[in-house]
């Protein structure tokens, strides 16, 4: 049973934030496909397999335009810390499309 002083001595701005273990194990994706409307954002992350035609939408987040800048701005930090602690992210070539063979050799039967 919860103690009475527990809650009393509680942060009322304390955000307790459940994170379930099918969730915690985290989906891989290497492509986001960003979109937008006049009320909101759509950030679909999809994995592109080597050799798979098509590609599936492995989760999907839906933003206000205020929380999409503050998640921008989030991440920039972040990736200003990680660089600063492991050197410049190499963003590799860029490309226009979908990038369908990977850089890799071409499969042969």
């Amino acid at each position: 049973m919860a103690n009475e002083n527990d809650n009393k001595n509680q942060d009322p701005n304390q955000l307790n934030i459940e994170l379930p273990n099918e969730v915690a194990e985290g989906t891989y994706s290497n492509l986001a496909i960003i979109t937008h409307s006049n009320s909101e954002f759509v950030l679909d992350f999809i994995r592109i397999m080597p050799g798979v035609p098509q590609a599936r939408v492995k989760a999907r987040i839906l933003l206000t335009p205020q929380h999409a800048k503050r998640l921008l701005t989030a991440l920039g930090d972040n990736i200003d810390k990680f660089e600063q602690t492991h050197g410049r992210i190499d963003e590799g070539e860029r490309f226009e499309g979908f990038p369908m063979n990977f850089g890799g050799p071409t499969a042969e039967a």
